[in-house]
């Protein structure tokens, strides 16, 4: 929980500001119960009290909290962050919940989290998966992801998604090595790279990631839930449930 909220700071300001809420609500009860007369320093300290002996109703109201602020972040965008570039989907193309990943190929956390998602795949046939480029790390970032969107136009983006996150570190050959793998026309693709619609798709994932708080890579998106960073499979099992259960 410390770690979502570090990684968004109008969440972690908002643990700030619950706390402060929670606690005038404990005192106005306090002073309610005891029809107004009691001494504000032991209220202060009922409610202190309290709050220490019950630490687990902060991080389920900031849990509450966060849930709320997602969905609103999410509502009016939903359908731009579930529609895929052409080519960029994997799993069962009419399933009943998306699973959005923002990536970027020189992403650590975003190549550790891919078994997970193979994981869920393959456990989970009504799983759609809709793969999002979002190159924060560098010009190779940029790169791979132009390149990514031009396998994706060619119906190779898996098979190049997969050949570059295993090729190691990002550079100029590594692309070069999966394009090679996922047999890519290579004209075809050059073509593609700095065409107008893959610097709409760029632009457009930067602004999608940004609406729900996505500073960093890998950012998921499920149902109305919002998870930055590296994720386990029972992470995304959770989440797909949750959002089946809701729709």
């Amino acid at each position: 929980m410390i770690d979502r909220l570090t990684r968004n700071p109008w969440l972690f300001a908002g643990a700030f500001v619950l706390s402060a809420l929670l606690g005038a609500a404990l005192f106005a009860g306090g002073q309610r119960l005891a029809g107004g007369g009691a001494d504000k320093t032991k209220i202060e300290q009922v409610v202190r009290n309290y709050l220490l002996e019950h630490p687990e109703i902060l991080p389920e109201a900031m849990e509450k909290l966060q849930e709320k602020e997602y969905a609103k972040a999410i509502a009016p965008n939903r359908k731009a962050i579930e529609t895929p570039y052409p080519g960029a989907e994997w799993g069962n193309a009419k399933g009943d919940v998306t699973v959005v990943a923002f990536l970027d190929y020189a992403c650590g956390y975003c190549r550790a989290s891919l078994p997970a998602l193979a994981q869920l795949v393959k456990n989970d046939p009504k799983v759609r998966i809709v793969y999002r480029e979002f190159p924060v790390l560098g010009d190779n970032s940029v790169l791979a992801a132009r390149w990514a969107l031009a396998a994706a136009e060619q119906g190779k983006f898996k098979p190049f998604h997969e050949a570059l996150y295993a090729g190691g570190q990002v550079s100029e050959a590594s692309i070069a090595a999966a394009a090679a793998t996922a047999g890519l026309d290579l004209n075809r693709a050059r073509q593609a790279l700095n065409a107008p619609r893959v610097e709409t798709e760029l632009a457009t994932n930067h602004r999608l990631a940004q609406s729900v708080g996505g500073t960093g890579t890998p950012v998921w998106v499920i149902g109305d839930k919002v998870i930055p960073g590296y994720v386990e499979y029972s992470v995304l099992e959770a989440a797909v449930k949750k959002a089946r259960a809701r729709s």
